[in-house]
C-alpha cells in the first residue's frame, strides 16, 4: 500500500499487458519449433476415450509419482481408422505426430497420425531408418528401372514353396501365356527370412527373363523381411527385371521401390510378366490380314503392269513404233546430210579463197606475165646497186633460167 491510503497498481511499470489469446498465440509460436514436428514418442497409454465421431482421446505418461510426466494426445477420426490394433490403458506405445496447441483452452497437445504397439513401433521406426539410407543410396531412384521383356520364355518366383502366391502366379501364367516358371524357394517370413529371401533373389538371378519376388498379404509384421536393406539390396542389383508382388493391394515393403514394377498382388504380377495368349492371337490375325490385303495390292499392282506391257508390246502397236522410229531416224539421217553438205561447201569456198590469197602473194606468179627475177650468189637482186660489171648472174624466166654477165649498169637517177 502507498501512504495517501491509496491501493498501488499490480502491472509494473514498462511490463505490457496481454491478452489472453495474445499468450495463446506466442505459445502457438513458439510450438511451431521443427523440433515438435514429426515426431516420435513413447509413453504409456492413459485416461483412453473413444468417442463417438471417431475421434480418440489419451494421454502419454511416463514415470510414477513426483518424477512423473504426461501429454495429452488426440487422434482424429481419419488417422484412427488406420489403427492395425485396439489401444488401452495401461499400454506401451509409439506415438508419431505434431505438438500444437489448443488456442480456446490454452493448452498444447500431441496430434497423432500413428500409433503402434511399442515393439512393432520400434520396428516401424526401424523401417523408416532403412528407407532413408536406401533411398540416399539412389537404390530408390525411379530412373533405374527397366522395362519388362515382352515375351519372357522364362519367369522366375522367389517366395514360398507352400504359399498361395505360387498358385496364384502358376495359374495366371499357365492360363494367360504358357511359359517355363522356375521356383527359388525361400521363407517369407521369421527370423532370418530376409537372407533367404536375398539368397534366392541372387541365386536365380540371370537364369530367367524376368523375377516375381512376392507373397501374399499379412500384418506388418509378417511383411517385415521383405523391408530389410539385404532384400532391398539383392533386388536393385538384379541383372533380371524385377516385380514386387508383396501383400495385397495397399501392403507396402521397402523392396517394392527398389524393383523395376510394383503389383498389387502376385496375381497382378504374374498379368505383368507375360502378355495375353489371345491378345498376341489377335494381333497374330491382324498381322495376317495386312499381309493379306497389301499382298492382293501387290499382285493387282503387278497384274496390271503385266498388262500395259502385253498391250506395248502388240504386234501391230510394235509395227507402228518401229516405223516411228525409222521415220525420225531416216529425218535425222537427212537433216545430218544436209548438214554435212552445207559445212563441204563452207570448207571448200574457205580453201578457194585462201588458196587465191596465196596465189596473190606467191613471188614466181608474175613469171607468167612477162616478168623475169635476177639472181646471183647471195640471193634475189632487188637493186641495181647490189650488182657489180662482171658479175655473173642467173635469170629466172616462166619456162626456164639463163645466164648472164653484168656488162654495165645504169641507174634511174643517171637516165
Amino acid at each position: 500500500m502507498m501512504s495517501g491510503g491509496h491501493a498501488t497498481s499490480p502491472v509494473r511499470f514498462g511490463t505490457p499487458v496481454l491478452a489472453v489469446s495474445e499468450v495463446s498465440g506466442l505459445i502457438r509460436d513458439l510450438l511451431d519449433d521443427e523440433r515438435l514436428h514429426g515426431i516420435w514418442v513413447r509413453g504409456e497409454v492413459t485416461n483412453y476415450k473413444r468417442q463417438a465421431s471417431g475421434h480418440r482421446y489419451f494421454s502419454l505418461s511416463e514415470g510414477n509419482g513426483r518424477d512423473s510426466a504426461l501429454i495429452n494426445c488426440a487422434m482424429w477420426r481419419s488417422y484412427a481408422a488406420e489403427l492395425g490394433f485396439a489401444p488401452g490403458d495401461g499400454m506401451d506405445v509409439l506415438a508419431f505426430g505434431t505438438v500444437e496447441v489448443y488456442e480456446p483452452q490454452g493448452r498444447y497437445q500431441l496430434i497423432v497420425r500413428e500409433l503402434h504397439p511399442a515393439g512393432a513401433g520400434e520396428r516401424h521406426l526401424m523401417v523408416e531408418r532403412w528407407k532413408q539410407e536406401l533411398d540416399a543410396e539412389g537404390l530408390f531412384d525411379p530412373g533405374r528401372r527397366r522395362p519388362l521383356p515382352l515375351y519372357p520364355k522364362r519367369i522366375g518366383v522367389v517366395t514360398s514353396p507352400t504359399g498361395a502366391a505360387l498358385k496364384d502366379i502358376l495359374s495366371v501364367i499357365s492360363r494367360r501365356y504358357p511359359a517355363e516358371v522356375i521356383l527359388s524357394p525361400t521363407a517369407v517370413q521369421g527370423e532370418g527370412a530376409h537372407t533367404e529371401i536375398a539368397e534366392a533373389v541372387r541365386r536365380i538371378d540371370g537364369l530367367v527373363d524376368v523375377i516375381i519376388v512376392g507373397r501374399g498379404g499379412g500384418s506388418f509384421e509378417d511383411l517385415f523381411a521383405f523391408n530389410h536393406p539385404d532384400v532391398v539390396r539383392a533386388v536393385a542389383a538384379c541383372r533380371t527385371p524385377v516385380i514386387s508382388a508383396v501383400g495385397h493391394e495397399v501392403d507396402t515393403a521397402l523392396c517394392d521401390f527398389a524393383a523395376d514394377v510394383r503389383a498389387p498382388t502376385p496375381s497382378a504380377a504374374a498379368e505383368r510378366a507375360v502378355p495375353e495368349r489371345r491378345e498376341i492371337l489377335r494381333e497374330v490375325a491382324g498381322c495376317e490380314e495386312r499381309m493379306r490385303l497389301h499382298l492382293l495390292h501387290r499382285l493387282s499392282a503387278a497384274a496390271d503392269e503385266v498388262e500395259d506391257l502385253r498391250e506395248r508390246m502388240h504386234p501391230r502397236r510394235l509395227s507402228r513404233r518401229i516405223n516411228e522410229r525409222m521415220q525420225r531416224l531416216a529425218e535425222h539421217e537427212e537433216l545430218l546430210r544436209r548438214a554435212a553438205a552445207a559445212r563441204v561447201q563452207r570448207e571448200r569456198t574457205a580453201l578457194a579463197e585462201v588458196r587465191a590469197s596465196l596465189l596473190g602473194h606467191n613471188p614466181l606468179a608474175i613469171l607468167g606475165r612477162g616478168y623475169c627475177i635476177v639472181e646471183t650468189g647471195s640471193g634475189v637482186v632487188k637493186d641495181a646497186a647490189s650488182l657489180m660489171p662482171g658479175e655473173r648472174v642467173t635469170i629466172r624466166m616462166v619456162d626456164g633460167r639463163a645466164s648472164a654477165v653484168v656488162e654495165e649498169i645504169t641507174y634511174d637517177r643517171d637516165i
